[in-house]
């Protein structure tokens, strides 16, 4: 299966400029191409991955990545799917945030070897670009009625936009036109949401390049879940590939709990499974779903793909321990991410301290009296062993690395205890 069949195949291909083009360039040279994104935050969530992945396929099939990150765009704020203006970043607060993305970037590609990815910066280019050079040699290729007619600006018109997101369009297109020159960049990939800043890049580099210059862009669709709710987001917020925002457990779980009617395009749109390995978790998706397979194939694809080997098997070993209910087998930093958002209460290391008096203390039971009955009837769990005693004192032992206890009330409610 050539490239653009298997993107086909996954249902990755959204909209394309001129798909016989694009395929006979594809089979006729090896590319450069190109996806971006503006620093508006110091990390991308998963929301931002299905572009990405997409320019990684075309990486495996031969051809050059460049991943452009708007050091500069991320100053202006791009209206698309926006319905008023974006708050203006400083500069130290956007290169900031460059750094950060650049770093889950290299996560994500390999820059070394013959067709490496090359990672670029346009506020390299319109860092430096005054104001009358913007408009001579740039602006006067560009009509405003031709702007107008942009979705991403003509839904802005009624609530009002800026000019300095009106032009946001010119400096995305001199974005493609100066990958264009300096890489011999012919292709430009993003979300659907950015049809119209590709395009416009396509018109810029056919009025200012040599007659019969050639170059094309493909979008990708929205990624939507089967129930209508937006994907990516969770009870506490979006997923996010930095760690200390969404830990690898975190990450892992969300991708495991996936729904059975989304997982196998999920599988499709984020993996490097192939086609057999796919279809292979479909049917145990239809015949043996209890077991969830490929759900988990997908959340140990995802997790060892953005946060490593060790950080997947630190997830897994997780996840197996709060099944198990063996807390004792997991480390501080592991109870960290297993139970960052369960209830905490915080005790004195050196203090002794009653069972049924932390459990009214830590609101874990009403009273003092439901607490010897929770504890009488085995309702409760210390550090995974239940406790029958309600004389029972916390010692020093039940303080895994001196930092942590994990009571259990029940099947399912868990409470942290910090020392």
């Amino acid at each position: 299966m050539d490239l653009l069949e298997d993107l086909k195949w996954r249902g990755i291909v959204y909209q394309q400029t001129d798909e016989e083009g694009i395929a006979e360039l594809l089979n006729n040279e090896s590319i450069s191409l190109y996806c971006g994104i503006d620093p508006t935050a110091d990390s991308m969530h998963i929301g931002h991955l299905l572009p990405f992945l997409t320019l990684r396929r075309f990486q495996q099939h031969g051809h050059r990545p460049i991943v452009l990150v708007g050091g500069a765009t991320g100053l202006i704020g791009d209206p698309s799917g926006k319905k008023e203006e974006r708050k203006l970043l400083t500069i130290e607060s956007v290169q900031h945030n460059v750094e950060h993305l650049k770093k889950q970037l290299q996560q994500i590609f390999q820059f070394e070897g013959e067709n490496g990815a090359i990672m670029a910066n346009n506020y390299d280019w319109h860092g430096s670009m005054n104001l009358v050079t913007f408009l001579r040699d740039y602006g006067k290729y560009i009509g405003v009625n031709y702007m107008l007619a942009k979705d991403t600006i003509a839904s802005r018109l009624e609530t009002g936009i800026s000019y300095t997101e009106f032009t946001y369009t010119i400096l995305q297109a001199i974005d493609f036109l100066k990958l264009y020159q300096q890489y011999n960049c012919k292709v430009q990939i993003g979300g659907s949401d950015q049809w119209g800043n590709i395009t416009s890049g396509l018109e810029l580099i056919r009025k200012i390049e040599t007659e019969g210059a050639k170059a094309f862009g493909l979008t990708i669709p929205l990624v939507t879940k089967a129930d209508g709710t937006k994907f990516g987001k969770t009870e506490s917020g979006a997923v996010w590939l930095d760690p200390e925002k969404t830990s690898p457990y975190e990450f892992y779980q969300f991708w495991v709990n996936t729904a059975d009617l989304d997982v196998v395009k999920y599988l499709k749109y984020f993996t490097f499974l192939s086609k057999e390995e796919i279809e292979e978790l479909e049917q145990s998706v239809e015949q043996e779903p209890h077991l969830r397979q490929a759900q988990k194939a997908l959340a140990s694809e995802m997790t060892k793909l953005i946060h490593g080997e060790e950080a997947l098997q630190q997830a897994l070993k997780i996840t197996d321990a709060l099944f198990s209910g063996d807390i004792k087998s997991l480390s501080a930093t592991e109870i960290k991410q297993g139970f960052k958002d369960v209830p905490s209460f915080e005790i004195v290391a050196e203090e002794q301290r009653n069972l049924v008096e932390l459990l009214v203390a830590a609101k874990i039971s009403s009273s003092k009296r439901q607490a010897r009955e929770d504890i009488q009837n085995g309702a409760i769990s210390l550090n995974g062993d239940r406790i029958t005693d309600t004389n029972y004192e916390l010692q020093t032992a039940d303080q895994i690395e001196g930092e942590f206890a994990v009571i259990r009330r029940g099947k399912k409610k868990y409470f942290l205890i910090k020392f």
